[in-house]
């Protein structure tokens, strides 16, 4: 048996729409599939968790043991952007001040959500075990270093580190010899 869904099998997951050449891991969650929209050249493996309304774009990898969590703020995925295993990017979030209860088993009127979409731009990259908090906009080109923890947007082509994420350098451009056929 393959580990990754047959097209036959993704025409039943119920998701708004998948491109060509997609695999998805049998092994994935996928919550409200009715608002994730896939696009073509996109590998999702095991132990992901999909939920609420996500858009990935084209040439994208989402690594095993990642948690997208968008709620109807949601989370958009630009072409050729990257996510290690074990990023967990959060939409939505409740807000752990002190001043109000967290969880979805305690009542609605005694917690306050924060939901921001996050959108990660063209050749972003996020580095293994690192974290997105709602409302944060990874920029074109840059990309996040491993264990790190972004609170806020990043600049385009930088790279950025830590806990949390500070820019460190200036990245490369050179990679977009490589696309730049593909975009014409």
């Amino acid at each position: 048996m393959n580990s990754f869904y047959s097209k036959e099998e993704l025409l039943t997951l119920g998701l708004k729409h998948f491109g060509e050449n997609v695999l998805i891991s049998r092994k994935c969650s996928i919550y409200s599939p009715e608002k994730i929209e896939v696009g073509d050249n996109v590998k999702i493996d095991d132990f992901c968790i999909l939920s609420g309304k996500i858009s990935i774009g084209n040439n994208i990898h989402i690594a095993a043991y990642c948690g997208l969590f968008a709620g109807d703020a949601g989370i958009k995925i630009e072409d050729y952007a990257g996510i290690s295993s074990r990023c967990t990017l959060y939409a939505i979030s409740d807000d752990y001040s002190g001043r109000f209860l967290i969880g979805s088993c305690v009542p609605e009127e005694t917690r306050n959500v924060i939901s921001k979409k996050i959108i990660l731009e063209k050749y972003s990259i996020i580095g293994a075990s690192s974290v997105v908090l709602p409302g944060v906009i990874i920029s074109e080109g840059a990309a996040v270093g491993a264990n790190s923890l972004l609170i806020k947007s990043t600049e385009e082509w930088s790279i950025y580190v830590g806990s949390p994420a500070k820019k460190i350098k200036n990245r490369s451009k050179d990679l977009l010899m490589f696309v730049e056929k593909d975009d014409e």
